[in-house]
């Protein structure tokens, strides 16, 4: 009798480790589908470019892969998406939010690599602010290296007080930021961080009136931009006031035969105003001017290019730079003597951007006028420490809760372990009664 009984332990001990191995082979797939998600969920989630009408949702990730955003005005309605702005694969991601309503509360969730995520089951929210600001913004651009070359796709960051403005870089790792007027004009300090999703970062502080364009940033330095000095005014009030654009006399000499008409006219720049985002690289300009007027056109770029105009009776006057731009900050200088002898120059900052770049015209450029209330706040480690985190922006923690996609499953495994499981049943049961037989 107790000799018989060891069969039907034998038996019930396969049993259940047979159900055991069928439930982890079962499972199997969905584990490792679970570890491609946790490389996909987006870490260090900011909400920037704060307006009455947008947002921007900027994050990382640690494998290449595209994203876009769920978003809607309560939970339940999340039905409204946005893709990309660079709408390629890669570690670094920005999607702006726009044709928002002011002052409202908007949730979203991120798609990251096939998968939706929240911020460890919250929703994430961002508030636009109460109203548009309707001033002309100002440029802030400048460049991000790394050792090898231009830091394409990278994320930049611009903090000033509470507030926090984000793009991305082009193909050569030039960028541009829209900025309130208000902040360039109260000079305030602003603190720049690049990174590059690969665990790379760059940090600078200059004031506001210093950073058109930004020094240079290298990927691995921190630098101190405070000490330099403000940049070149580019205001240029308009030819019918009858006074220079930018003033500023060299000599005093009468020139003979000077063929100018007096300084009350005076050569103007059409083409182009202060900072704008040209998309050709070989951008042509023109303007008007006392007619016989000689003005010298200087382009400094890598290799300056300067030439000289002479102004038609018609008093227009046009120029195309002979060979194309290198994308990133540019100026512009024009020089010429009026009527009094006086030398006088015109300049201008512009920013070539290709048209294949990323679209940096999606920085919004409105003030916020109230920061925005996001829950709930977390702070990454992927954050640069000499990078400030406002109030006002959210920051998600380094992992999202994931909401796998259902996927079919195979049924041979499953009709297989069941085979098994219903011989093995038998088999102890048929052994367990010939033991009492």
């Amino acid at each position: 009798m107790k000799k018989a009984k060891i069969p039907t332990i034998i038996g019930i001990i396969i049993l259940v480790l047979s159900l055991a191995a069928g439930v982890i082979f079962v499972q199997n797939r969905q584990l490792f589908r679970l570890g491609a998600e946790g490389q996909n969920s987006p870490k260090d989630v900011r909400i920037s470019n704060i307006t009455a009408s947008s947002f921007s949702v900027t994050w990382i990730t640690d494998t290449q892969t595209t994203g876009f955003v769920k978003y809607g005005d309560s939970v339940g309605s999340m039905t409204n998406t946005k893709t990309e702005e660079s709408g390629i694969s890669g570690y670094t991601h920005l999607v702006n939010l726009t044709g928002l309503s002011p002052q409202t509360n908007y949730f979203f969730k991120i798609n990251s690599g096939g998968s939706d995520f929240d911020n460890n089951g919250v929703t994430w929210q961002g508030q636009t602010v109460i109203t548009q600001d309707t001033n002309q913004p100002t440029l802030i651009s400048g460049n991000v290296l790394l050792a090898t070359g231009g830091a394409k796709n990278s994320i930049v960051y611009i903090t000033t007080g509470t507030k926090l403005y984000s793009t991305l870089t082009s193909q050569n790792g030039s960028w541009i930021i829209s900025l309130p007027a208000n902040i360039y004009s109260a000079n305030n300090l602003l603190e720049i961080s690049a990174l590059n999703g690969q665990g790379e970062v760059s940090t600078s502080q200059i004031y506001s009136k210093s950073a058109i364009p930004v020094p240079t940033m290298i990927f691995g330095q921190t630098h101190d931009f405070k000490n330099l000095p403000p940049s070149e005014s580019t205001d240029t009030p308009k030819a019918s006031l009858g006074v220079p654009e930018t003033g500023t006399p060299s000599s005093g000499f009468d020139v003979s035969g000077q063929t100018s008409t007096p300084s009350a006219s005076t050569v103007t720049l059409d083409s182009i105003s202060s900072g704008e985002v040209v998309t050709s690289v070989k951008p042509e300009f023109f303007g008007e001017g006392p007619k016989g007027t000689e003005i010298q056109i200087t382009v400094e770029s890598e290799d300056p290019v300067t030439d000289k105009v002479t102004i038609p009776a018609s008093g227009k006057w046009n120029w195309e730079i002979p060979k194309d731009l290198p994308e990133g900050p540019h100026t512009i200088t024009i020089t010429w003597k009026d009527g009094g002898g006086i030398l006088r120059t015109l300049t201008r900052n512009f920013v070539v951007q290709a048209s294949e770049g990323p679209a940096f015209v999606s920085t919004p450029s409105a003030t916020p006028k109230t920061t925005m209330t996001p829950t709930p706040t977390a702070t990454s480690s992927a954050t640069p420490k000499a990078t400030a985190t406002p109030s006002a922006t959210l920051k998600a923690s380094p992992t999202g809760t994931p909401f796998p996609q259902p996927v079919s499953g195979d049924l041979t495994p499953t009709l297989l372990l069941s085979i098994m499981g219903i011989g093995l049943i038998t088999a102890s049961f048929l052994l367990w009664k010939k033991s009492y037989a």
